[in-house]
């Protein structure tokens, strides 16, 4: 019995260590995540504007906006998203021979990945906006309504629902690609778990990582899937 008591207590007590361990490596990966959460957000917003400008210049019927607007998403969906944060970071020093400071990196970051991400929102725009019937344009045009109130009142509302599905995966993948800051040395949530692991080499901050990773996701898919809920009117 008293070694059964024994063991009891030496379970207890493993339990408690590792629920404070448990808890110290959150506390700690907690501060990378906020820079993760920083780059999201940033992303997001800018990209969503940004592309849709670029997707207006796509759809141009001038040759001279198409064709560069056309080029540019080519290159940015063509090639790696490390590469551009890369060029964007060393491209400055290369090729104008300007200095590159420590405080740049995190404003590299932000500018590769709102553009890169900008040229796959643009494409999901154009679709959406392609999608809607011309029978549409011409109503409105009866109705009087000029090709600004057409678009703002009549076309964008049913093109956001079109959209949303596929910018919600372009969302949850963004989440993941926080992790690509690394490559310029920017210590977010996926940085700092490397970090750690390796000084305590232990697969814990991986484990953790993956939870707050998955959290994060889990958070963004039940926030799109609400919002889609949402515009269900427009069937």
């Amino acid at each position: 019995m008293v070694e059964i008591r024994f063991e009891i207590v030496e379970l207890i007590n493993g339990i408690k260590d590792f629920g404070l361990y448990f808890v110290h490596m959150c506390s700690r990966l907690a501060e990378g995540m906020v820079v993760s959460v920083q780059i999201f957000f940033c992303t997001l917003f800018f990209s969503l504007l940004l592309g849709l400008v670029v997707a207006f210049g796509r759809m141009s019927k001038h040759f001279i906006v198409r064709f560069p607007t056309k080029v540019f998403i080519s290159i940015m969906r063509g090639t790696p998203l490390m590469l551009q944060l890369l060029v964007i970071y060393f491209g400055p020093w290369f090729m104008f021979g300007m200095k590159i400071s420590s405080g740049y990196k995190m404003t590299a970051v932000l500018i590769g990945f709102a553009i890169n991400y900008a040229a796959y929102f643009a494409e999901i725009y154009r679709a959406g906006i392609e999608a809607i019937p011309v029978g549409q344009y011409e109503a409105a045009k009866l109705l009087g309504y000029n090709k600004a109130q057409t678009f703002i009142y009549i076309v964008m509302p049913q093109v956001i629902k079109r959209i949303v599905p596929p910018v919600a995966n372009e969302t949850i993948t963004l989440v993941k690609d926080t992790s690509l800051a690394y490559t310029l040395s920017v210590i977010e949530m996926f940085t700092l778990t490397k970090q750690i692991a390796a000084a305590e080499t232990s697969m814990m901050p991986f484990v953790v990582a993956g939870i707050f990773y998955y959290i994060f996701n889990l958070v963004v898919a039940v926030t799109f899937e609400y919002i889609e809920k949402k515009l269900g009117y427009y069937r």
